[in-house]
């Protein structure tokens, strides 16, 4: 039990770090989109080097041991692919202008940098009612994603609490810029910093709720081979998340090669955590 709490409070951490992008979008004095940019790509590198480092072996191991070591390879690659797909679909069901995942053009990134500037009126930029339903529907995007981001970081966290430790800080880095692009509009559109606050707090409520309906559903039928599948399945959500959502937002807020940078950083510190917890 003491690692199941453990593992919630990971993920519930990670979650509401939607909040901390809130705050940042009205508290501080100029967003700082160079962070932001490391950040993302800082949690790609950490999700990517530990989706084929650790997570893919433990899916081996766990199959291996249930259908044997040549079919136990087949099993994790499919349902590492599985886990990909799954994530796409998830992606097919929200409308693409209203998805925060798709990749900002450059003048949506001018938009938010503007929004910076005192000098900036939204209030006549867009209808009100119009902003606020794209708030909205940004919101309800970033929870429907939540939903497996939450599940994954707590089985992770469940089976080996530093594993999921490492998790749950790549996807709470991520989750700032998301927690911006929920309170902007919102705020913008209603006046109230405290709505657009909840609404971003909010959106992030759905990862710890993804991992205690995923946990409740899948418990009774726990199993080594069925945690094997779910590792795969896991490694190849957070692949998607890092290469659909996590480089391509690193690219538009960053300058150069930040999300290079990010990337490598994130890769480089998730390696000798690993290294040193041997």
């Amino acid at each position: 039990m003491s690692n199941f709490w453990f593992a919630l409070s990971l993920t519930t951490f990670a979650g509401l770090s939607t909040g901390i992008g809130g705050a940042i979008a009205f508290f501080a004095k100029r967003t700082n989109y160079r962070f932001l940019s490391l950040a993302c790509g800082f949690s790609a590198g950490v999700m990517l080097y530990v989706s084929f480092t650790e997570i893919m072996s433990k899916a081996d191991e766990s199959l291996g041991i249930r259908f044997g070591e040549d079919a136990g390879h087949w099993w994790t690659a499919g349902t590492f692919f599985a886990g990909i797909v799954f994530m796409l679909l998830v992606d097919q069901m929200i409308p693409a202008e209203k998805n925060p995942h798709e990749v900002r053009a450059e003048a949506q990134v001018e938009a938010l940098h503007q929004h910076d500037q005192r000098e900036l009126d939204l209030h006549n930029w867009i209808d009100h009612h119009k902003l606020h339903r794209m708030g909205l529907f940004t919101a309800l995007a970033i929870a429907i994603h939540n939903f497996p981001e939450g599940l994954a970081t707590f089985l992770a966290a469940l089976e080996n609490p530093s594993l999921g430790l490492a998790i749950a800080v790549a996807i709470a880095l991520h989750n700032i810029p998301e927690g911006i692009s929920v309170s902007v509009p919102i705020y913008y559109a209603t006046g109230s910093r405290g709505k657009a606050f909840v609404y971003s707090m909010l959106s992030g409520l759905a990862e710890p709720a993804g991992a205690m309906l995923g946990y409740l559903v899948l418990r009774p039928f726990l199993s080594p081979a069925l945690m094997g599948g779910l590792f795969g399945a896991v490694a190849g959500i957070m692949v998607y998340i890092s290469l659909d959502e996590l480089l391509p937002t690193a690219r538009s807020y960053g300058k150069g090669h930040d999300s290079l940078y990010g990337l490598l950083a994130g890769m480089v510190v998730m390696a000798l955590s690993l290294l040193m917890m041997q």
